[in-house]
């Protein structure tokens, strides 16, 4: 078994793939893995080189070969939590191009159930993310938001925004991956690394989030029935792990900007 090792990034996998589809090794004697899994006896390791023209021929393979939607659907699944997702596309690929378009109802397919099962989970984050993620006016004017979701959907959601924000200058950041989607108004988006010490310095200045929080929570307050409290229903609605980001449940005395661990 000859064992390829692929980061996270879509691109990354994307360039996983390539390597192991061109190897000629046959599919049933490769395997994609991310980085920093234990190593097996018997298992040829190589490390996957990310290169974009790599990437590119796959994209434009699934594009080109298969479909536009085809390819939105492995995308999604590329930016899905699951540590195997890379393998996971791989087998997919596999049988979307010996099957064609048709494969999209051949779930019977574990290898197609699994890349369907990550999209449908994707696509329920990014329902909850795009409905629960707040915004906050930085002193510069700049709104500012939070997300921490499980699936990497950031640019995702910075799509979303950018239609619904678009007169708007925007950062949103992914406190997990510590990376930002930074919007200028009437323009376009890019995705930026933000882990130095002048991004975290930037974000977690004070904004005019601490005005309306009382507000906020004033009006919930007011609106809510005693009677028909149901903790539980609410945490169905509205897990609890989005609530450290939203305004209306912020702590009061919270100081700093910065995300929750």
């Amino acid at each position: 078994m000859t064992v390829f090792i692929c980061g996270w990034e879509v691109e990354e996998i994307w360039c996983g793939i390539y390597d192991a589809w061109m190897s000629r090794l046959g599919h049933k004697n490769v395997r994609l893995e991310p980085p920093g899994r234990d190593r097996e006896l018997f298992c040829e390791y190589r490390e996957v080189i990310a290169e974009p023209e790599k990437a590119e021929k796959v994209v434009k393979s699934i594009r080109q070969k298969l479909s536009e939607d085809l390819y939105e659907t492995v995308y999604r699944a590329a930016l899905s939590e699951d540590r195997d997702r890379a393998d996971k596309i791989y087998r997919f690929l596999i049988y979307a191009f010996a099957i064609g378009v048709g494969v999209v109802d051949q779930l019977q397919i574990p290898a197609v159930y699994e890349v369907f099962r990550m999209v449908r989970y994707l696509g329920r984050e990014y329902t909850h993310i795009i409905e629960f993620a707040r915004f906050s006016q930085m002193e510069e004017g700049i709104l500012y938001g939070r997300i921490k979701p499980r699936n990497d959907i950031l640019s995702l959601v910075a799509v979303h925004f950018a239609d619904r924000l678009s007169g708007e200058n925007w950062i949103l950041y992914d406190c997990g991956r510590k990376k930002a989607a930074v919007h200028q108004a009437d323009s376009g988006w890019v995705i930026v690394r933000a882990d130095s010490s002048w991004w975290q310095e930037r974000l977690n200045q004070q904004t005019d989030e601490a005005r309306y929080e009382d507000l906020w929570r004033a009006f919930h307050t007011a609106i809510a029935i005693e009677q028909r409290r149901n903790l539980k229903c609410q945490q169905n609605m509205l897990p609890l792990r989005f609530r450290p980001y939203m305004t209306e449940f912020a702590v009061a005395t919270q100081t700093e900007r910065s995300c929750p661990d």
